[in-house]
């Protein structure tokens, strides 16, 4: 049986990308990535895949005429890639909801915040302001409202009295790094899927997301 085939969509350093990869490599993820794209020529996510000999994708957003035409032809480079799943990891674009609709349940993403806490950007100055107790990230199917589609799991972190927005992010990025792939897992294994309304897991709804523990394990949420 083939492994399923991934493509990636990035636009900066590619650190999520880079733990995809490490998850791979260490026997946790059995997928084969078939591309990674983004719309920086100069995103280290393209160094980092190129050094990985996996086919890679820059297409400059000033180059057509608007957002619709843009997505669309990546939406189409990506189709005649072969993938079967596509990952947002740290890909800053909103996306045209046409273009993505044939990937509603195919596309995941990882935002920094806990869902549907602080859609966007400036996620964890965000949570600061707000005097949140707990911070997170979460990995959500991807549908045409922005950072609005069901999520699928979280993890946690305590917001400790010395954090700023910097130490805040970089507390938890390791949990980020761990939660992205353990979720493409579950996708690329068919125990998470979509049915048109929303995730199945093991064929059951998943009526809130997942907790991701400190362990790598998921619990109920």
């Amino acid at each position: 049986m083939s492994l399923p085939r991934i493509a990636v969509l990035a636009s900066g350093r590619g650190s999520n990308l880079a733990a995809l990869l490490a998850a791979r490599e260490r026997g946790e993820l059995p997928v084969e990535f078939v591309l990674v794209a983004s719309d920086k020529a100069n995103a280290g996510a393209l160094r980092l895949a190129e050094a990985a000999d996996i086919p890679t994708l820059a297409l400059d957003p000033r180059s057509y005429p608007d957002r619709r035409a843009f997505d669309l032809d990546l939406f189409d480079r990506i189709a005649a890639s072969g993938a079967d799943l596509l990952v947002l990891a740290g890909f800053m674009r909103v996306l045209d909801g046409e273009a993505l609709m044939p990937w509603v349940g195919r596309m995941i993403n990882i935002h920094p915040s806990l869902l549907p806490k602080y859609r966007g950007l400036h996620t964890h100055r965000r949570a600061l302001e707000a005097g949140d107790a707990e911070h997170g990230a979460s990995v959500h199917f991807v549908t045409a409202e922005l950072d609005g589609g069901p999520v699928i799991a979280q993890a946690r972190i305590a917001v400790e009295p010395g954090d700023d927005e910097q130490r805040l992010a970089a507390r938890l990025l390791p949990l980020e790094h761990r939660l992205l792939p353990a979720v493409l897992g579950l996708l690329a294994s068919g125990r998470l899927r979509w049915d048109g309304h929303g995730p199945l897991l093991d064929g059951q709804p998943l009526p809130v997301p997942l907790a991701f523990g400190s362990d790598g394990s998921f619990a109920p949420g």
